[in-house]
């Protein structure tokens, strides 16, 4: 997750543009992975970036090369390989298990990531930052009720989990627009986790007042409707 700079919308101009703009915002911050910021980084899989030449002229177009799907598919298998080759020996392994889990996932893979987070925690089911990983795969696969049910398994063996319940209360905004929950969610985070950093403790106050400013636009919009149904 990183910090998003917010948008003056002028006052007579359509509340649904407000609201597409945070839905918009909410995706840029999930695609940059759920809960990035209050986590350890995960190892990083090198994928080659596509360099952007300096536009000089409106026919300037960008050079080098961004891997599609099946290219980073391929990147990772090849660099999983070794680990793929001594978890024949060893499968329950879990460092190997988390170390390829970690390969899938930041290379777009994120069914096998879930796969071997999955497998991880077969011998650590109580381990709560491996579950939440699972849930973000999960999420990011497409398995919204998967994730949600991750990490409600997560938050019942540590309630006060930041991670967790910063995840969960992304899921539950972006992807089932339940703005009040999320901010409840949110909201109780911060009471249990006063050791946040101050610039951890500034992105979750941002999301929280970009899902209020989602309610009050979610309000404005029915109440829009009403109004043009009765006339």
């Amino acid at each position: 997750m990183t910090n998003e700079s917010t948008t003056a919308w002028p006052a007579d101009q359509t509340l649904q543009a407000t609201h597409v703009y945070f839905l918009a915002l909410l995706c840029l911050v999930a695609g940059l992975g759920v809960g990035y910021l209050l986590r350890s980084p995960q190892a990083v899989v090198p994928v080659q970036r596509s360099a952007t030449q300096t536009a000089t002229s409106p026919s300037a177009k960008p050079t080098g090369h961004r891997p599609g799907l099946e290219e980073m598919r391929h990147m990772a298998d090849k660099q999983a390989a070794p680990m793929l080759e001594k978890l024949k020996s060893n499968p329950n392994d879990r460092s190997l298990l988390l170390q390829v889990a970690a390969i899938y996932h930041t290379t777009h893979q994120f069914k096998e990531a879930a796969d071997y987070y999955n497998r991880a925690l077969e011998s650590d089911p109580k381990n709560v930052a491996v579950r939440t990983k699972l849930a973000s795969s999960l999420y990011r696969n497409g398995d919204v009720d998967g994730a949600i049910a991750q990490l409600n398994r997560a938050l019942k063996d540590q309630s006060t989990d930041a991670n967790a319940l910063f995840d969960l209360g992304m899921i539950k905004l972006q992807a089932r627009g339940d703005a009040k929950g999320a901010l409840a969610t949110w909201q109780h985070l911060l009471k249990t986790n006063p050791q946040l950093s101050p610039e951890r403790r500034a992105t979750v106050l941002k999301m929280m007042a970009d899902a209020m400013t989602m309610m009050g636009d979610q309000h404005g919009i029915k109440g829009a409707q009403n109004r043009n149904g009765h006339e």
